[in-house]
């Protein structure tokens, strides 16, 4: 059971069905009033999107001037449109976000009906609170400058915290990478023997709603201790993995200081084998040493962040989640439920 296909096939929601949307549209053009629009983050994964929906990605002009500036300019008309600008604000997390408030205001200026910006992978989003004195709390100010950007609605993908989702002032639809990763991990063909690992006390939540999903399967919890920012310390492990397969599930992996301890741990005591699981891969140095030296079966990710061939390694396993907002991009324009596409 080594590494799958980088780019495996992609999960594909079961309603509403694509020929009843299409259907809905006229027969000679597509839905003149959506304009999906990327920046430079992740324009594979907006042209995926856009393939789905079956219109064609915005046309867009972005450079950078010699001393750093963005200079952002609409080749086409939005005037009357319902724009969705797709930017995942990941390293560089600065150049990202403040390319994005350009392109905002852009679409402001242009005279767009409605601005929602899509952000697969939502920087600053672990900085929602004030864990000692004199700190900023960045989740809020980024939240509060996409407001005064001009941004009408704001769509996320597992974000670090939920309490973060309450910092916007506008509408806020919050999806899940989860149904991407179950519905590949039902593909493979695992020992029945599962059970799902949070590796840290933060992540329960996440993990049993994850556990339920996979036939509810038994739950474990790794116990660890932060020492500081991107450095932590296994201590314990609530649970029984013993002869199991393990499939440890987390938001984001970082430095994957977290994950792997916690997967040595899970070794310690006996799991059968060990697979990663989360939405985004962040995999800043030494992730790539980490997760690459053999301790996993399997690394899945989503491609919310897009990853550039040399963070790519053999274990790793990239699923598209384009679908997904896709679909939800369309359940926003046609005022319709977001929540459906996870029932």
């Amino acid at each position: 059971m080594g590494g799958g296909d980088p780019w495996a096939a992609p999960w594909t929601p079961k309603a509403p069905a694509q020929e009843a949307r299409l259907a809905a549209m006229p027969q000679e053009t597509p839905d003149s009033r959506l304009k999906i629009f990327s920046g430079t983050a992740n324009r594979p994964l907006a042209q995926e999107i856009a393939s789905y929906l079956g219109v064609d990605l915005g046309k867009v002009l972005i450079k950078r001037f010699a001393d750093g500036e963005i200079y952002v300019q609409l080749q086409e008309s939005v005037r009357g449109c319902d724009v969705f600008l797709v930017q995942p604000t990941c390293s560089p997390v600065n150049e990202n976000l403040m390319e994005l408030f350009i392109m905002i205001d852009a679409c402001r200026r242009a005279s767009a009906r409605s601005i929602t910006v899509v952000i697969p992978y939502f920087g600053y989003a672990r900085a929602d609170r004030k864990a000692q004195g004199r700190e900023a709390i960045t989740a809020k100010l980024a939240a509060n400058l996409l407001t005064e950007a001009g941004s009408d609605r704001v769509i996320v993908c597992d974000m670090h915290s939920a309490q973060a989702l309450g910092y916007f002032d506008i509408p806020v639809d919050h999806i899940y990478g989860q149904p991407v990763i179950l519905d590949y991990l039902a593909s493979k063909t695992i020992s029945k023997d599962l059970v799902v690992v949070s590796p840290d006390v933060g992540g329960v939540v996440r993990a049993r709603a994850f556990a339920k999903k996979l036939s509810d399967a038994p739950l474990a919890i790794v116990d660890k201790r932060r020492q500081g920012h991107n450095l932590s310390e296994v201590m314990h492990l609530i649970g029984d993995v013993k002869g199991k397969v393990a499939i440890m599930v987390d938001d984001m992996i970082d430095t994957a200081g977290t994950i792997t301890s916690g997967a040595a741990l899970l070794k310690q005591e006996g799991a059968e084998a060990v697979y990663a699981c989360c939405t985004h891969a962040v995999l800043s140095p030494p992730a790539i040493e980490r997760l690459s030296g053999g301790i996993f079966e399997e690394v899945i990710v989503t491609n919310s962040i897009l990853l550039p061939e040399d963070k790519c390694f053999p274990q790793l396993t990239v699923l598209s989640m384009a679908n997904l907002v896709a679909e939800t991009i369309w359940h926003v324009h046609r005022d319709g439920s977001v929540s459906s596409i996870f029932q």
